[in-house]
């Protein structure tokens, strides 16, 4: 008998609707992804993932920004939260808060994000719209690890979709948003499989 691979513990960050986390983890409960979200923790208490997640069985946290005198102590209230579950890394999923250093730095290259646009074009909020005021004719989405700066850490993998001459905002979020969900889903695939390695700023596919 071949000893089964301990699957990766991770943390799931979100504010919003949470859609790629829930694609993320479906494909955790087909197996495709060696991973477990063991905590889910938002800063808002009505985000959607709330209430999508309601019945994964997984503990979700508040940490709300306005509870917290400072930024340092609600860094230091996210990493208390985190300490019980042990986890091997994060997942953020339109999480929209820029993390604290002392959390990158606990969590170097373990910190997983995923941002609509090519980056390092058009970091930041809004990439579908900034694609759209560009001009430019083909834009997609990138997971990439986290650093301190603004969608400025090593990229782990793109994927694209046509601008079409017609698209708005909304129209292209929604074609873009399966992507998205294929994307993220096939990084931290490899994540949990330990199959990526950074060297400076290039990030290693060694599968």
């Amino acid at each position: 008998m071949g000893n089964k691979v301990v699957k990766k513990r991770l943390a799931l960050f979100a504010s919003g609707r949470g859609s790629n986390g829930e694609a993320l983890y479906k494909a955790m409960c087909d197996d495709y992804i060696n991973g477990t979200f063991v905590v889910i923790i938002t800063d808002h208490h009505d985000a959607g993932i709330v209430q999508r997640a309601d019945g994964w069985g997984i503990p979700i946290v508040v940490i709300e920004r306005s509870d917290y005198d400072s930024k340092a102590d609600f860094e230091a209230a996210q990493l208390e939260a985190l300490a019980p579950y042990g986890v091997d890394g994060i997942v953020l999923a339109g999480y929209m808060r820029i993390l604290g250093r002392q959390l990158i730095d606990s969590y170097e290259y373990r910190i997983l994000n995923i941002h609509p646009a090519l980056l390092p074009s058009f970091p930041g909020l809004h990439g579908h719209r900034q694609a759209i005021d560009a001009g430019v004719k083909v834009t997609g989405c990138t997971v990439h690890f986290v650093d301190a700066g603004m969608d400025t850490g090593p990229i782990i993998m793109q994927n694209t979709v046509p601008v079409l001459p017609d698209d708005t905002e909304d129209t292209l979020s929604e074609r873009l948003l399966p992507v998205e969900h294929a994307t993220y889903v096939e990084a931290l695939r490899l994540f949990c499989a330990d199959k990526l390695s950074v060297e400076g700023r290039i990030v290693r596919n060694e599968e």
